[in-house]
């Protein structure tokens, strides 16, 4: 009598189909976006290193001169007005000063690094920094796939950098999909054969070798990896962003342009112009502001804990100052608290403290620390760091596997001897 086989088999052999052409139509792309993100989990220490002199200081002095007296020295070089300064929590690590020219819609505007024990300027961010410009590279090609350094455009209807980003979005999904039909290929169909599953059998030969490091490691980075597919999306696609953010219940409607009578929102170049206050764009001690030190002292006594602190100024007498501060450490987390303080009398307006948000809003606010990997500091990046490598390897050692099972299906098999007749006749 036959053993029943189950529906098992059927499933699994189905699961590995669909695993096998997801991996072979995404691979040279995940290839890539993979490797490039191993390299940039660590994209600031290696900034870092291409410019030991503006971070760091060979000694610490006995005391640090007034942000004041700083401020006014940053501003000497005409680089546009200071919004915010960062107070390292290392005395041995320098000031950074953000300024921003009147009109300049850049994103981070520029750092001005400053020694606060002389009062010297070490640099800018504007200056060349070898491995800042490999890092920024990198990104470019995890994020565009170096489409976007292309001058001619390759459509009409989509810029390059959108071109780029849709083909490793959908790479990253199709790679998220075969993390997923991995794990259930993986499962084995009987319990004792799990331990097997979790080791890799170096004495075998190589392609044993290929096949348990394909299996066993995307096994034990499994959880990272779906982690990195199920954020990266997000920025290649608005559909999926505004669907992650409605999963975890912090999406918000975008207002709607209003409406000129015609049908139509406002045309551009005719919005209604706001009166500037004279005192806008000044610096903190003509505006008869509280110091810098001491809304750090008030911070510092609104989060009692070691950290660096930025301040983001004030543009005019009636706003406070905004501070963020971070903690320091081998596992130090990414979030960031933040302290509203009046810009006149150093009262404590409000205290926003992440492990005080709700579940949901602290897993919003931690999607790009989640897919980037510094969620928990240095001890995180470690993690990401090896994950990554798997990714980068799990394309290739399953390309072999498959090779491997191809060059097995043609080989013709060995016929057997024919059997020798010994009945001769004696004829």
């Amino acid at each position: 009598m036959l053993k029943r086989q189950g529906i098992w088999p059927k499933v699994r052999k189905l699961f590995n189909d669909v695993h096998l052409w997801l991996g072979l139509t995404s691979g040279i792309i995940v290839v890539l976006v993979c490797l490039s993100g191993t390299l940039y989990t660590f994209n600031t220490e290696i900034t870092e290193m291409g410019a030991k002199e503006l971070y760091k200081l060979e000694s610490a002095g006995e005391k640090a001169l007034s942000t004041a007296q700083l401020m006014n020295v940053v501003h000497m070089l005409g680089e546009g007005n200071v919004n915010s300064v960062q107070i390292p929590d290392d005395p041995k690590r320098s000031y950074q000063f953000t300024v921003r020219k009147e009109g300049d819609n850049s994103r981070f505007g520029t750092t001005i690094f400053v020694n606060q024990y002389t009062g010297d300027i070490l640099g800018t961010s504007k200056q060349y920094n070898g491995a800042k410009e490999f890092m920024s590279t990198m990104f470019s090609l995890h994020r565009w796939l170096l489409i976007d350094k292309i001058e001619k455009p390759l459509s009409e209807k989509y810029t390059n950098r959108e071109i780029g980003s849709m083909i490793s979005g959908w790479a990253t999904i199709i790679f998220t999909l075969g993390c997923i039909t991995g794990l259930i290929i993986w499962i084995p169909q009987r319990v004792k054969s799990w331990k097997q599953g979790l080791k890799i059998k170096f004495s075998g030969n190589w392609k044993r070798t290929n096949h348990d490091l394909h299996n066993t490691l995307g096994f034990y980075s499994l959880i990272l990896l779906l982690l990195m597919g199920l954020t990266g999306p997000q920025w290649s696609f608005t559909w999926y962003k505004t669907g992650l953010q409605k999963v975890l219940g912090t999406y918000k409607e975008q207002p709607v342009a209003q409406n000129n009578g015609k049908g139509e929102g406002k045309p551009e170049g005719k919005k209604e112009e706001k009166k500037k206050e004279a005192t806008e764009e000044m610096p903190a001690a003509e505006l008869q502001l509280i110091s810098v030190e001491e809304v750090a002292i008030a911070a510092n006594r609104a989060l009692p804990y070691n950290g660096n602190i930025t301040v983001t100024l004030p543009k005019s007498s009636k706003d406070p100052y905004q501070v963020s501060k971070t903690k320091v450490g081998f596992f130090a987390p990414a979030a960031g608290d933040k302290v509203t303080i009046g810009s006149k009398n150093a009262e404590v307006i409000k205290v926003e403290k992440f492990t005080d948000k709700p579940v949901n809003e602290r897993i919003a606010g931690s999607i790009k620390a989640i897919h980037v990997g510094n969620v928990y500091g240095t001890f995180t990046k470690i993690l990401y760091f090896f994950a990554c490598l798997v990714a980068t390897s799990l394309p290739i050692t399953g390309t072999m596997i498959w090779l491997n099972k191809m060059k097995k299906k043609k080989k013709p098999a060995s016929k057997k001897p024919e059997p020798v007749n010994t009945n001769i006749s004696l004829s």
